[in-house]
C-alpha cells in the first residue's frame, strides 16, 4: 500500500492511496471462509458450500468490504504517524472513485480531500497582562451563612405564646352538635391561604380557645382539610362552618446560639475555635467557590486576548461544510449561522490545544476524579454540607464517572483546570478585588 499526500493550498491537501491485491487477498480470502462455514444454501450441507459459489456471490461485496476497513484504518494510521494536522475526516473525491471497478480491478487508487489545520503561533508570555477578578463576599452573604448553619443546628423548644411559623396542638372541635372532634390535633397557622383567618391566632397562648373556619382557611382544599379534620376528602364540603380550637401546646424551632456545635457541625470538631475564625473559615469557602468562577472568567478573557492576537486563521471552508453536511441528517445541510459558529469554536480549540502542547498539559485518571470530586463537593455545599467524607465524595464522583457524557465534560474541565493554572502562571495577572455584582456585570457585558 502506498500513499501519497500533495498539498493543494495551505488549507488543503489531496492524498492518494494506491492498494495492491497482496494488500487484501489475505483478508479477503479469510473472510469467505467463514461465509462458507456460515452459509446456509439449499442443496448443500453447511460448511460443504463450494468456494467458487461463494465467491460469485458474496466475492465482490466483501472485497469491498474489506478495502473499505483497510482503507479506514491504514489511512489513520498514516496520517497519526506523519502527524498530518487534519481538520475532521478525509472526504472521497466521488468523481474519481466513480470509475472503480470493484469486480474486474485488482490494483486500485483511491482519493481523498483533506483539511489542514493552519499554520498560527498562540504565544503567553510574561509581556501578556490579564486582568484576574478575586470576587469578595459581602457581610450580608457571609451573615446568611452563619444563620443557616445555626439553623440546622437548632432545635424545637415549647413556648407560651404563638408567633408565626410556630406549630400548635390542641383540641379541634366543630361548633355543632355531634360535630368532629380532633385530640391532638396538630397545625401551623402560617400555611393557611387566607389571612384574615391567620390573624386570629395572632399571640395566642397555652390554654387559649381560637374560633375560626377550616374551610375558609386553606381555601377548600381537600387534602389538607380531610388531613386536619381526619375525615375522607368526598366528607370536606359538610364541615364548612366554624370550629374551635383549644391549644394545649406551642411548638417552635428555635435555631442555634452561634457555639462550639454550630463549629463542629460546619468545619468538624475543632477545626474553628471562635465565631470570629468561624466568620474567616465562611468567607474562605466563598472565595474558594468563587474562585472557579474568576478563573473560569480568565479563560474566556485569554480566548478573547489571543484570538486578536493570533489573528484570523485560514480554513479551506469548501471542504469543512461537506465534513459538517455528512454527519447532519440526511437530505440535511449546515446552516450559514451554524457554520459560522463552528468555524469560531474551531478556532479558539486549535488555539486552546496549541496551548496545552506549548505548557505541556497533561491529565490521567486522577485528574478527571479530582474535578469530579470537587462538583461533588460543591453539590453538598450548596445544601450546607461543608465536611463531607473524603470517601463519601470519591464514590460519588465516580458514580458520575460513569456516565459517558458527564465524564466527558469532566475530562474537558479537567484540562481547562490544568490550563488556567498555566496561564495563570505565564502571564501578568492585574489582580482587581470586586463585588459579586459587580463581577456579574463583567461577565454579561463579555457575553
Amino acid at each position: 500500500m502506498e500513499f501519497t499526500l500533495k498539498n493543494q493550498d495551505a488549507t488543503s491537501a489531496i492524498l492518494s492511496v494506491n492498494i495492491q491485491e497482496a494488500d487484501y487477498s489475505a483478508l479477503v480470502e479469510k473472510q469467505l471462509k467463514n461465509f462458507r462455514q456460515k452459509a446456509n444454501i439449499p442443496g448443500f450441507r453447511p460448511g460443504m458450500v463450494p468456494m467458487g459459489l461463494i465467491k460469485k456471490q458474496y466475492g465482490t461485496a466483501v472485497k469491498a468490504e474489506e478495502i473499505n476497513k483497510l482503507l479506514q484504518t491504514k489511512i489513520f494510521e498514516y496520517i497519526r504517524e506523519n502527524k498530518i494536522d487534519m481538520l475532521g475526516e478525509p472526504l472521497p473525491i466521488e468523481e474519481q472513485q466513480a470509475n472503480i471497478n470493484m469486480v474486474e480491478d485488482k490494483e486500485f487508487t483511491f482519493e481523498f480531500e483533506i483539511a489542514l489545520a493552519p499554520k498560527f503561533d498562540a504565544v503567553l508570555d510574561k509581556n501578556d497582562a490579564l486582568a484576574y477578578y478575586k470576587i469578595q463576599p459581602t457581610d450580608e452573604m457571609i451573615q446568611g451563612q452563619v444563620n443557616a448553619y445555626a439553623q440546622r443546628c437548632g432545635e424545637y423548644k415549647q413556648v407560651e405564646a404563638y408567633e408565626n411559623g410556630d406549630m400548635l396542638k390542641g383540641t379541634l372541635t366543630e361548633a355543632v352538635e355531634n360535630g368532629v372532634v380532633v385530640r391532638e390535633a396538630v397545625m401551623m397557622p402560617s400555611y393557611m391561604k387566607n389571612d384574615d383567618q391567620k390573624a386570629l391566632f395572632a399571640g395566642a397562648k397555652v390554654n387559649d380557645i381560637v374560633t375560626f373556619n377550616p374551610f375558609t382557611a386553606f381555601d377548600g382544599n381537600e387534602a389538607e382539610l380531610a388531613s386536619l379534620l381526619k375525615v375522607e376528602k368526598s366528607e370536606v364540603a359538610a364541615h364548612n362552618g366554624e370550629f374551635t380550637f383549644a391549644v394545649s401546646e406551642i411548638t417552635r424551632f428555635v435555631a442555634s446560639e452561634i457555639n462550639q456545635n454550630v463549629f463542629d457541625a460546619a468545619f468538624g470538631k475543632d477545626a474553628v475555635k471562635s465565631e470570629e475564625e468561624f466568620r474567616a473559615k465562611i468567607a474562605e469557602q466563598f472565595e474558594a467557590r468563587f474562585e472557579v468562577e474568576s478563573d473560569y472568567k480568565l479563560l474566556m478573557d485569554t480566548r478573547e486576548y489571543l484570538m486578536s492576537k493570533v489573528g484570523k486563521l485560514e480554513f479551506n471552508e469548501a471542504i469543512l461544510r461537506r465534513i459538517m453536511d455528512a454527519n447532519k441528517a440526511e437530505g440535511e445541510n449546515v446552516s450559514e449561522e451554524e457554520f459560522q459558529k463552528s468555524l469560531t469554536e474551531l478556532r479558539w480549540h486549535l488555539v486552546k490545544e496549541q496551548l496545552a502542547r506549548k505548557f505541556e498539559v497533561k491529565i490521567d485518571d486522577n485528574d478527571v476524579l479530582a474535578v469530579a470530586k470537587d462538583a461533588t463537593r460543591d453539590q453538598f455545599a450548596q445544601y450546607g454540607m461543608a465536611n463531607v467524607p473524603e470517601d463519601l465524595l470519591e464514590n460519588y464522583a465516580k458514580e458520575m464517572l460513569k456516565q459517558e457524557k458527564t465524564r466527558e465534560a469532566l475530562i474537558n474541565r479537567a484540562v481547562d483546570v490544568k490550563l488556567i493554572q498555566a496561564i495563570k502562571g505565564a502571564v501578568t495577572l492585574n489582580e482587581e478585588k470586586v463585588s459579586v455584582e459587580d463581577f456579574n456585570k463583567k461577565v454579561s457585558e463579555n457575553a
